[in-house]
């Protein structure tokens, strides 16, 4: 099974025809898609003018778009691996439970609840206020946005949600995760506290 770069090598290599080169993009999505696949797919393509079914795509859309997934996935690499770091530091001084954890591989790390609903701009600036927002104290606004009107989906009050998910932007569509939020905006939920 090829991986992330050996997609991108692809999608990058003039000797390929339009097709694979635009498979090969759908393909990385397999491998590392912030909003979820076709959320992300989507951004893509409306943000490098990509027709969603075209197969013939121009190969320098099909790049563009690569190098704005690839500036997203260094940035969430260097996430996780201070994340890595800071975990390995926490518990050599003996700290067993953080106060949260990321549990997630890299998909959908901002998910979004819609995908016709998509933050505005490049998926790394996005990932970038994200990370800022994780590294920092909890807030009471979407740390992509800053959209304060938050919305908890039905599932919520089911309790049928994931430790990291959290109330839905009403500005962005995205799903706000848990740690980026201060319990009185967690408190809309039910679920202020929980990690």
């Amino acid at each position: 099974m090829a991986g992330f770069r050996s997609l991108a090598y692809q999608v990058r290599d003039a000797r390929n025809d339009r097709a694979l080169r635009r498979h090969s993009l759908r393909r990385c999505l397999e491998r590392f898609a912030p909003y979820g696949h076709r959320a992300t797919w989507w951004h893509l393509c409306d943000r490098h003018g990509i027709g969603p079914e075209d197969r013939a795509a121009d190969p320098l859309r099909l790049v563009a778009a690569l190098e704005e997934l690839e500036d997203a996935r260094a940035v969430w690499l260097e996430y996780e691996r201070q994340f890595a770091a800071r975990r390995r530091r926490e518990k050599h001084d003996g700290l067993r439970r953080p106060e949260w954890a990321w549990g997630g591989s890299g998909d959908a790390v901002v998910r979004c609840a819609d995908p016709g609903v998509r933050p505005q701009g490049a998926l790394g600036e996005v990932l970038r206020r994200l990370v800022a927002a994780l590294e920092s104290q909890p807030g009471t606004v979407c740390p992509v946005c800053g959209a304060r009107e938050l919305h908890w989906p039905a599932a919520a009050s089911a309790g049928a949600v994931w430790a990291w998910d959290g109330p839905v932007c009403a500005g962005c569509g995205i799903v706000v995760p848990r740690p980026a939020l201060a319990d009185s905006a967690l408190a809309g939920g039910g679920l202020a506290g929980a990690a």
